[in-house]
């Protein structure tokens, strides 16, 4: 396990938000050697409670969600003075300009697609969470 450099003063908290389990297991296993400690929610009323509790010092959030989409909890998030500047990577399978664009609206600061590469994730988690800092 190599501990992550990006946030000096304590590992990186990372928040995976997503409805699949198996989605949220898969980035478990890319993001958990590099030394982050993750939290995870299926929903996204529960990932709102869960920044409220614990800030995450960055989110990687699912679109196609039931309940409360990406794009809604991204605009929630980004709304709240408290945690606007949480970093936020929308995940998506979702290919088009359209995606991006209200993720943009919404306030993301970043997109992967589906698959998800580890190589192009921890590039991408890695780049804000320094910015972040």
């Amino acid at each position: 396990m190599n501990p992550s450099p990006d946030i000096p003063d304590h590992p990186a908290l990372i928040l995976i938000v997503d409805d699949q389990r198996q989605n949220r297991q898969l980035l478990e296993v890319m993001l958990s050697p590099e030394g982050f400690v993750l939290l995870t929610a299926e929903r996204g009323d529960t990932a709102l409670a869960l920044i409220a509790q614990q800030p995450p010092d960055l989110i990687l959030l699912d679109v196609m969600m039931p309940g409360m989409d990406g794009y809604r909890v991204a605009a929630k998030i980004k709304a709240n003075p408290a945690t606007k500047h949480i970093p936020v990577i929308l995940i998506t399978s979702l290919h088009d300009s359209n995606a991006k664009l209200l993720g943009k609206n919404a306030g993301v600061d970043d997109f992967i697609s589906r698959p998800v590469l580890r190589a192009e994730l921890l590039a991408r988690v890695r780049h804000l969470l320094n910015r972040k800092a």
